[in-house]
């Protein structure tokens, strides 16, 4: 019986056989970065994500992260995206800056673009904060990409 009675609900599905995702990695904070890359692209695979369908693009920082989505959201060639990256804490207010700055961006090509992006990008206060969050966070974010990608299909198909 459906958890919401008589209602339709469209299911979770974690399959990515026949997406194409790209995905956007700061090499700022490489360590991390490249562990959240990995965990990303490790789980997409392991969800169905043909290895030619994986597009790679590394940008200096977290800020530039959104203008490389923006033009990868624009090709139409993506079913979904994935940010990648880590900003820690310094000590000064560029921390904020960079964060809130980014994660806006993201937000807006998201939106603007209609392309589902999983913002995989950690923003911690240390070293080890991010270390500790890099394989959950990058599993999660390409779990959302490929679930956002199949629900706006399955949307798009229900009548």
């Amino acid at each position: 019986m459906a958890r919401y009675g008589k209602l339709f609900e469209f299911e979770s599905n974690l399959d990515g056989t026949g997406l194409r995702v790209g995905v956007v990695m700061s090499r700022f904070n490489n360590d991390v970065s490249e562990g959240l890359l990995s965990a990303c692209t490790t789980t997409l695979l392991k969800m169905g994500v043909k290895p030619e369908d994986i597009r790679i693009a590394t940008v200096a920082g977290a800020l530039e992260i959104p203008l490389v989505l923006q033009g990868m959201a624009r090709t139409g060639r993506y079913d979904a995206l994935v940010a990648v990256g880590a900003v820690i804490r310094g000590e000064t207010y560029h921390f904020e800056v960079v964060s809130n700055e980014m994660a806006s961006g993201i937000t807006r090509v998201n939106l603007d673009t209609g392309v589902p992006i999983a913002n995989g990008v950690l923003t911690t206060n240390t070293d080890h904060q991010a270390m500790e969050r890099v394989s959950d966070k990058g599993r999660e974010a390409a779990q959302c990409a490929v679930e956002m990608a199949n629900l706006l299909r399955a949307i798009q198909a229900h009548p």
